[in-house]
């Protein structure tokens, strides 16, 4: 109907009916484009990652991010009325990484000598391109996991892709590991490092779990401290072969199978493809030193919903997970979408929920 309000009906009969011919042939060749584009591939090789994600690669091999995304600044200061506060601090500067952490104010009342928080080691999502620590998006989580479950949280900013492909997140991310086990800060010193939990939300959360296969190879280099488990919030992870749920969500507005399939592009290393371990955990059974995770006996906890086209994929994690007998526990939710759990604060309180069981 839309299309036959777009021509104007002239008063003659003829002229009308013709109108209404050449509507109605408009309309068929648009319902035959509207098939054909649905039946194609999903995303397709020749495309342009760069176009797609809408970045401009810079002579000197840096990227300019046509998106900005709001930051919000730290908050220190211990007299504001604020129940939690916040300070950055650099992890290696030649690295250009850094960390912001997290401390709940009533901390302060307590001797930092006595340490008696858990501490969460987080990393922000973004598809290994995009966003940083200090982005509002993750740091309003933030402020709201330290508050809810009382602990010291320390977002990691590590180095993007695709100037920094894969591993350097990982690297990035055991390297925080190590700077907080001989930190000498007063914040840090609130915290009780043998209760550590490694957590992360997409890309964050790929980066939490190859991280951890590091820091569980290197358990007695991190001491004292002592990680306890992983929390996954909807990890980022694919493969060559696409699942049902890549499938029936790939036109998805949230997150397009367009957009996953550009971010592998340009955040694995070149050369490799989707089944490469860092994007696809389950190839050849899965990596060995989950047997190291089973005898630490971490715990760990994947969140996903039913309207993230990555679910059988996290899915499939939890299933490795469960086959390698870590003690690992999937919780998942209808309907949804990817990044409830960060975006919407009744959503985040099951994780906040999960985390204070764990405590």
């Amino acid at each position: 109907m839309a299309l036959l309000f777009a021509f104007p009906i002239p008063h003659s009969n003829y002229s009308a009916d013709m109108t209404i011919i050449t509507a109605l042939l408009c309309l068929h060749l648009l319902l035959f484009t509207v098939i054909r584009v649905n039946s194609m591939e999903p995303s397709s090789s020749s495309e342009d990652p760069y176009k797609i994600l809408n970045i401009i690669p810079n002579p000197d091999g840096t990227f300019t991010r046509l998106q900005n995304y709001p930051e919000t600044p730290p908050s220190p200061d211990p007299t504001l009325p604020i129940p939690v506060l916040s300070k950055d601090l650099t992890i290696d500067q030649s690295k250009h990484t850094w960390a912001r952490i997290y401390l709940p104010r009533q901390a302060l009342n307590t001797p930092p000598n006595h340490p008696n928080l858990p501490l969460i080691v987080f990393y922000h999502g973004g598809g290994f391109i995009f966003y940083h620590a200090n982005s509002t998006y993750f740091h309003d989580f933030c402020v709201r996991m330290a508050n809810a479950t009382q602990s010291v949280v320390v977002s990691v900013d590590y180095r993007l892709a695709p100037e920094h492909r894969l591993p350097a997140a990982y690297e990035d991310s055991v390297q925080a590991l190590h700077w907080i086990r001989a930190s000498n800060d007063l914040w840090l010193a609130h915290a009780d490092f043998s209760r550590c939990y490694l957590m992360g939300e997409s890309a964050g959360g790929n980066i939490a779990y190859n991280a951890g296969l590091r820091a569980a190879a290197e358990a007695d280099q991190i001491r004292p401290l002592k990680i306890k488990g992983m929390i996954l919030i909807q990890p980022f992870f694919g493969g060559k072969k696409r699942t049902p749920s890549e499938l029936r969500l790939a036109k998805d507005l949230n997150l397009p199978l367009t957009v996953t399939d550009s971010m592998w592009k340009l955040s694995l290393p070149v050369g490799v493809d989707r089944d490469h371990e860092y994007s696809n955990p389950t190839v050849n059974g899965g990596a060995k030193v989950l047997a190291s995770i089973r005898e630490l006996e971490w715990s760990v906890a994947v969140f996903g919903c039913d309207g993230d086209q990555l679910v059988d994929r996290q899915k499939e994690l939890v299933k490795l997970l469960k086959d390698k007998r870590v003690n690992v526990v999937g919780q998942f939710y209808n309907a949804g979408r990817h990044g409830i759990f960060v975006g919407d604060a009744s959503m985040s309180t099951k994780v906040f929920h999960l985390l204070k069981t764990l405590h």
